[in-house]
């Protein structure tokens, strides 16, 4: 039975949106309810005066017979079976106590509708978030394709980024995928990065390079910690495919397959200067990932600040509310999982 105060926030949330020019029955039929339920809680002051049926049903279950199937719920020949397996084995035996829906419904009431046993299934915890708020604390790393002129051969584009500044940390195209060749690319960012050990995580999908023996003991050596997708979540990387996405995307992507990995080479060295150096990210404040790994994006940052303040003070009319926020991101999250909206929220959003 719904509450006062419940049917109370549904008449509100209604009225509100009729208000705003919607029709009550279809605000009714969104939250779920007919009009003529509206109207009574309307009329009786949200009191329900319905005395419903107070004659028991004919087929109603009796104490006795309820302890009866209780017991053998419990008992330890069936304490490992579900209902749908208790009735057969109990009509093999020439006993029928009540219905496999009879002892679902019996098991609800006495809250033993759960695992009855004493193992437990594992519980199973959504990884924690990987968080940097600061370059060089955070990578992520993937291969691409890039094709060639031969059918069925392709040249294998190795990138590693920050994800805190977006820069491309280093790049590489071979022609085939090894964890040696992925080995020795890490070696050199973290010689170009100057990295200490224990101070980065690398995070990757579950490719047979990122997790090989070689590529595992590299980052070992390196004091580099690993960090993996889950499996079968493809959204787990979302950084590093996003970069594909902009190197494919760029209009400078040759149309036609490269010729000879001295092409493909030739050609990635020069998207990797123009994203570091050139490329206003969106995601960073449009600012050149080169500028925020070397944290001269807060004077930039500031600047605009101060650029669009001064077009406020001069022309206020101009302006409804704020300014634009140009502040520094702070820190960069990943595998951050969105938490469900409850049902109040999603009935507020509706009306």
């Amino acid at each position: 039975m719904i509450s006062k105060a419940k049917k109370q926030t549904v008449l509100n949330l209604i009225t509100q949106a009729c208000k705003s020019g919607a029709r009550k029955s279809k605000a009714a039929q969104l939250l779920g309810l007919t009009i003529r339920t509206l109207q009574r809680w309307i009329l009786n002051g949200l009191l329900d005066r319905r005395k419903g049926s107070r004659a028991a049903p004919g087929n109603k279950l009796s104490d006795y017979e309820k302890a009866k199937i209780t017991k053998v719920l419990e008992s330890p020949e069936f304490a490992d079976s579900n209902p749908n397996q208790i009735v057969p084995k109990l009509a093999d035996q020439g006993i029928y106590m009540g219905s496999e829906s009879t002892m679902y419904r019996i098991l609800r009431e006495l809250k033993m509708n759960i695992h009855r046993q004493s193992s437990q299934p594992a519980t199973r915890h959504s990884p924690d978030p990987l968080i940097a708020n600061a370059p060089n604390q955070l990578w992520s790393w993937d291969i691409t394709y890039l094709p060639s002129t031969v059918r069925g051969r392709f040249f294998y584009l190795y990138m590693v980024m920050d994800l805190y500044s977006r820069k491309a940390v280093a790049c590489q195209v071979y022609e085939y995928e090894s964890g040696d060749l992925a080995a020795d690319l890490i070696t050199d960012a973290c010689l170009r990065e100057k990295i200490p050990k224990d101070q980065v995580t690398l995070h990757s999908d579950n490719g047979s390079p990122m997790k090989c023996a070689t590529m595992l003991a590299k980052l070992q050596d390196l004091g580099v910690i690993p960090s993996f997708s889950r499996p079968s979540i493809s959204n787990d990387n979302p950084y590093s495919e996003s970069l594909f996405r902009t190197l494919k995307y760029r209009p400078e992507y040759p149309d036609k397959s490269f010729k000879t990995l001295f092409e493909a080479r030739e050609w990635s060295n020069r998207f990797i200067l123009w994203y570091n150096k050139e490329h206003l990210h969106s995601s960073i404040h449009f600012v050149t990932p080169e500028d925020r790994h070397n944290g001269r994006d807060i004077k930039i940052l500031a600047n605009r600040q101060h650029v669009y303040q001064e077009a406020k003070s001069k022309n206020p009319e101009r302006w409804s509310g704020k300014t634009r926020n140009w502040n520094p991101a702070t820190e960069i999250v990943l595998k951050k999982f969105k938490k469900v909206k409850k049902t109040s929220e999603k009935m507020k959003k509706a009306a």
